[in-house]
């Protein structure tokens, strides 16, 4: 086992043990008490935004409000940032006061200063940014994804250290395979995290994107999804007597899987003998079956 990755890992847990939080922006950890005991007035001027920020959108108005506030009452809460030269500094955490501050038109912000690395920095953003109330299962997955990729951790390390189940940061990260217009969907709240969790076990992107428009259209529930997402599973093709099938070419399945995305529906082309064959359409209701014959129709 490598001691230094070990000694990182006992410092993340340290930092992460007693971390409060709330909707709007960490809390830095009372666990950190002595280290940051007191704060030191910095010049706005000489901070510069964390590179590691996991987001990348703050809400306007939310912002507005948090500058009237500390205009009239002061940053109440300091930010945390780390020396990266002599009298420059670079934000660890509260960007949201950072900016506010800046809209409020101070000079000044009061700071706890932190000796970090960049790996501890990103991994502390990270997790932090996991702990908000406000990200949706889209941002999760994404910031899992980053603390798998870039801070080399695990499935098992990365749940352990959130206090999750690892089949809960499997499900997340599944979530990455569906085609982006039903991310867009649960980032929006269009659907839910349950609705996403069935269309996921659909292997067929358009069927996917069919499932997810019909069930955006009627309102389905995650039960009624379920149940959608059934009849799109693939069946056992069991021939007739006296009708020999023949697999298609590879020219055919391209044209077949180009029918699929065109109507947005499952299309399969069954080939005889003698270059005869048919191509079955699937359709999953009456207004699903409009909608094909209006594509077909031009």
């Amino acid at each position: 086992m490598n001691p230094k990755k070990t000694d990182l890992g006992k410092g993340i847990r340290a930092l992460l043990e007693s971390m409060e939080s709330d909707a709007s922006d960490p809390i830095i950890p009372k666990k950190q008490a002595q280290e940051l005991s007191s704060t030191a007035k910095i010049p706005l001027d000489t901070i510069e935004l964390n590179p590691f920020q996991p987001r990348a959108d703050f809400d306007e108005t939310a912002l507005k409000e948090l500058s009237e506030s500390i205009r009239i009452h002061g940053v109440i809460q300091p930010i945390t940032v780390r020396t990266i030269g002599t009298n420059k500094y670079q934000l660890i955490s509260g960007e949201r006061r950072l900016r506010a501050s800046r809209m409020a038109g101070l000079t000044d912000i009061p700071a706890y200063v932190r000796n970090t690395n960049d790996q501890e920095m990103l991994e502390i953003a990270l997790i932090e940014n996991i702990q908000r109330e406000d990200l949706n299962a889209i941002e999760i997955a994404i910031h899992f994804r980053r603390l798998l990729d870039e801070c080399n951790l695990t499935h098992e390390s990365l749940a352990d250290r959130l206090g999750k189940d690892r089949s809960t940061v499997t499900n997340f990260l599944r979530l990455l395979k569906l085609p982006p217009d039903i991310q867009r969907g649960l980032k929006e709240k269009i659907i839910s995290m349950g609705h996403a969790r069935a269309l996921v076990t659909l292997e067929d992107p358009v069927a996917q994107i069919a499932v997810y428009k019909e069930a955006v259209a009627k309102h389905l529930s995650v039960r009624e999804i379920e149940a959608l997402v059934r009849t799109y599973q693939p069946k056992k093709n069991v021939p007739q007597a006296g009708k020999k099938e023949t697999g298609i070419s590879y020219e055919q399945r391209k044209l077949q899987d180009a029918l699929s995305s065109h109507l947005a529906t499952r299309v399969i082309i069954k080939k005889g003998t003698q270059g005869k064959g048919e191509i079955v359409i699937s359709f999953f209701s009456d207004d699903d079956l409009y909608r094909i014959k209006d594509i077909i129709e031009g």
